[in-house]
């Protein structure tokens, strides 16, 4: 056995034995606080987030039964969190089965609470494990509880003890503590800084107001009629104080009109319909536009369905059906023409598919995918009804949209010529069908490999020079690439820029080679790198970049995203020397602090470009996984994000300017 092995083996053999006593016990609340990734999904400002979401769905799943019209959310002054409903209460009697409260079961219990068997008090919830508020518990050094039932108030407190144990589990009795005409819960929780923390500055992170606030708007679009009062009571020079009032009588029809607001849509009114089939009850609201990208959103009891399932199936497979019928008998579609495909349809269609079911069946904790059979049978019963009807009542808006689909497939078959068009011509220089202007790594295990995609020739000479060859390629890109969101599949795929990034990271739909709008089908077995890092200038050239850039991504490869493998590396801006000692700067902070140190008389170099910094600069500060710092690409609205984009890639100058106004404090500005 080589000296390397005998030290793996003793490694692995530890410094003692390994008995029953070895073996630890997490019981309760203490599994949560060791462990909170697997219950909140990390440590870091998403999970924080997380948790303000878990109280806030307690209140949406009193919406749900049908006792709860006004839900307030606010950010304090010492950013601990309230949310207060006008529900029903908590119950407040005895628990037989806990010898607790019903409030204090449902804070300090995992498994807990009024959603589960035949006699659950909420037909339809987002909760499934009733381990959502006792979690949020765990992770906080407080949480008080007020709940106001039956004309009095009940009060019970929450809290760490000083050895840091276990949150939740030192409480003060549950009591009353006065009447009130008010009925409903108010809960406060105080996140505890020693659970949270971000990975780059090692503080607790605090929470982001445009976050929770595309939250509770979906929330309350999801929920026609519920009102959700969001404040901010964290002081800001700019703005002191900050409230908004979520409110739509609409519902998702009002969803649907503020996702299409920047767009030209192809009829006036938004189709809606809401039906009940099977206990299944499901709400469609559904707009198309004069636009190529496709915007469907699928939902289930709330919840967002990110990877889709059988609601989403179901109304695709019918809705491809339906429109191929109507076209076929009102004679828009010719006997030797060949049907509809599903994303023919489906362009410029921006929809919300909501269900409520009573026992929703996902395909994992996340959420993020339906499984119900019935669904999927009760979605194409309704919408094959509604829809049909819908149709044969609006003939001319109906012609319209057939014509907009047609017109999709025959910038489809285009598309297809002009793929295999391309993989004829010298564009595809390199063995293996690659670009030639990609210099790539030698290894070919994606899990290692990491593509770098840089503006011009300069740069990319640099970062080639300086790469570590082994799991690092470099794309260097001429000039700007075309801006997808204005341009349809068949002129996308005439872009050479757009080519050499499909090619060089794989990216293919699975059984096709032509990606489509809003893809959820790309292969990801194909996909070579697990890391594809944006490398640009830092200047407004290079924001502009990573801009179209972004939007490529997101519409035409958004897996790509939503699988953690999108990046944006951060080149220093500046070069503080002083006496041979050198310090970069990635901000204004910094270089103020590199100023302080190293006195009046240091140099400071403003780097403009890429291609400005030697290999060996560009290593150190950018490049390598050591020292470098990268940002993830990721998304937690993807509705919002969709707006977003259309906002600043779209046709609308308007809300562009009014977008830009209002973030003008963000800018870049190359002076």
């Amino acid at each position: 056995m080589s000296k390397i092995d005998t030290a793996k083996d003793k490694e692995l053999q530890g410094n003692g034995s390994y008995s029953a006593s070895d073996i630890e016990v997490l019981e309760g609340l203490d599994a949560v606080r060791r462990r909170p990734g697997m219950y909140i999904g990390g440590v870091d400002q998403k999970a924080l987030h997380h948790c303000v979401y878990e109280i806030v769905d307690n209140s949406i799943d009193e919406a749900l039964a049908g006792y709860c019209t006004d839900i307030k959310v606010s950010i304090n002054t010492d950013d601990s969190i309230t949310v207060e409903d006008n529900g029903r209460g908590i119950p407040v009697e005895k628990v037989s089965k806990t010898g607790l409260s019903g409030v204090e079961t449902v804070f300090t219990v995992l498994h807990s609470g009024g959603k589960f068997g035949t006699n659950a008090s909420y037909k339809v919830s987002g909760g499934l494990h009733g381990v959502g508020a006792s979690c949020v518990n765990a992770v906080s050094t407080k949480m008080q509880v007020e709940v106001y039932r039956d004309g009095q108030i009940h009060f019970v407190e929450f809290y760490g003890d000083n050895s840091d144990g276990i949150a939740g589990l030192s409480k003060k009795s549950l009591k009353v503590t006065g009447r009130t005409d008010k009925r409903g819960t108010k809960v406060t929780f105080w996140p505890d800084p020693k659970i949270f923390k971000e990975q780059e500055t090692g503080k607790m992170p605090i929470c982001n107001r445009e976050v929770i606030a595309a939250r509770l708007r979906e929330m309350a679009f999801l929920n026609k009629a519920l009102k959700i009062i969001f404040t901010d009571e964290r002081l800001q020079k700019s703005d002191p104080h900050y409230e908004e009032t979520f409110f739509y009588e609409g519902g998702i029809k009002s969803y649907v009109q503020l996702l299409n607001s920047t767009k030209p849509c192809l009829h006036k009114e938004v189709i809606y319909f809401e039906s009940t089939k099977e206990d299944v009850v499901a709400e469609i609201a559904m707009q198309y536009t004069d636009t190529y990208s496709e915007s469907i959103f699928a939902f289930a009891n709330n919840i967002n369905n990110p990877d889709g399932g059988t609601h989403l199936t179901g109304f695709r497979n019918a809705l491809t059906r339906i429109i191929n019928d109507y076209a076929r008998k009102s004679e828009l579609l010719k006997e030797n023409d060949q049907n509809l495909v599903g994303e023919d349809v489906r362009e410029g269609l921006t929809a919300i598919i909501s269900v409520k079911v009573k026992d929703p069946q996902f395909e994992s904790q996340t959420k993020v995918k339906l499984l119900n059979n019935e669904v999927q049978t009760a979605v194409i019963s309704i919408l094959g009804q509604e829809l049909k009807d819908w149709l044969d009542r609006n003939p001319k808006e109906s012609k319209i949209i057939i014509q907009k689909a047609m017109q999709a497939r025959d910038a489809r078959e285009a598309a297809r010529k002009a793929k295999n068009l391309i993989r004829r011509q010298s564009v595809l220089e390199s063995a293996g069908g690659l670009p030639g202007k990609l210099a790539d790594c030698t290894s070919r295990d994606p899990e290692r490999c990491e593509v770098f995609i840089v503006e011009g020739d300069s740069a990319g000479g640099s970062a080639k020079q300086g790469r570590d060859r082994m799991y690092q390629a470099i794309l260097p890109l001429r000039g700007k690439i075309l801006n997808v969101e204005r341009a349809r599949i068949g002129k996308i795929y005439d872009n050479t820029e757009i080519q050499a990034l499909i090619q060089a990271i794989g990216l293919s739909t699975i059984g096709d080679d032509v990606l489509r709008p809003n893809i959820d089908e790309l292969d990801l077995d194909k996909i070579r790198y697990h890391k594809v890092i944006i490398m640009t200038d830092a200047d407004v050239d290079g924001a502009h970049i990573r801009t179209l850039l972004l939007t490529f991504f997101f519409r035409y490869a958004r897996p790509i995203i939503e699988n953690g493998y999108m990046f944006i590396a951060q080149p220093p801006l500046y070069k503080v020397e002083k006496n041979k000692k050198v310090t970069y700067c990635y901000n204004e902070h910094q270089l103020e602090l590199a100023k302080a140190e190293l006195g009046d008389k240091a140099s400071i170099q403003r780097f403009k470009g890429l291609g400005e910094m030697m290999p060996e600069q560009l290593w150190n500060t950018t490049m390598n996984p050591e020292k470098r710092t990268l940002k993830q690409v990721s998304f937690e609205d993807a509705a919002e994000a969709d707006r977003i984009f259309d906002v600043l890639m779209g046709d609308a100058v308007g809300p562009r300017r009014e977008f830009i106004e209002e973030h003008a404090g963000l800018a870049i500005l190359d002076v």
